[in-house]
């Protein structure tokens, strides 16, 4: 993805976590004449769906990130079909107290001019931006957005951090999903870490 939106620019680049989202892009598309690429994960149509009633007519907002799940101690950011993995991590810390807010940015140009993930950080105070891209990808590129232009390192109590795939090739088949890119341990280890720093007696060292 890193390199998709830094040797395209001028083109819109959109990441459905789902088969409904796709579609909504693709109408908001339809009705437009900009070039665009819809970069349509895998992993993230291999769900079971609701079909909605307007399903010809639901559009989904260029630029605009969805949140997904309210929290209040950590703001996870992601795309694609990393958002399915950051959800179900979220539900298992949310059982040793640790309220995460899961954030779609669903377009990665142009990349949310709604301020959305800047609210967010000004609530949690913490931020991890997550994906299947290699370091210094789409990940990297997320988080100086961020912090470039919508005033949040002031807001920070804790260093902002990226959850990318391994720096390697991907392996095959299941393996490549497992060994490769993030799961769900990752993301669980990668949030209590950031909370262990901020509190050890409430949460000690794994």
């Amino acid at each position: 993805m890193g390199m998709i939106i830094n040797a395209l620019r001028g083109m819109y680049v959109c990441v459905p976590r789902n088969m409904v989202q796709a579609v909504g892009m693709y109408n908001t598309l339809l009705s437009s004449n900009d070039p665009a690429l819809v970069i349509e994960c895998l992993n993230g149509y291999r769900l079971k769906e609701k079909m909605p009633h307007n399903i010809g007519k639901y559009t989904v907002a260029l630029g605009k990130p969805e949140i997904l799940r309210q929290g209040e101690d950590v703001t996870v950011v992601t795309y694609g079909s990393m958002c399915r993995i950051v959800m179900e991590a979220a539900l298992e810390l949310a059982e040793i107290g640790i309220s995460v807010e899961v954030i779609d940015v669903q377009t990665l140009l142009p990349f949310d001019t709604y301020g959305i993930i800047g609210e967010s950080i000004r609530k949690t105070s913490r931020v991890i931006f997550a994906d299947e891209d290699v370091p210094g990808g789409a990940s990297a590129f997320m988080l100086q957005q961020v912090l470039d232009h919508q005033d949040v390192f002031r807001f920070l109590d804790a260093e902002p951090q990226t959850l990318p795939a391994k720096a390697h090739r991907p392996a095959y088949s299941s393996d490549g999903d497992y060994f490769s890119k993030p799961s769900v341990e990752d993301v669980v280890e990668k949030v209590y870490l950031l909370m262990h720093e901020s509190n050890p007696k409430k949460f000690p060292s794994l």
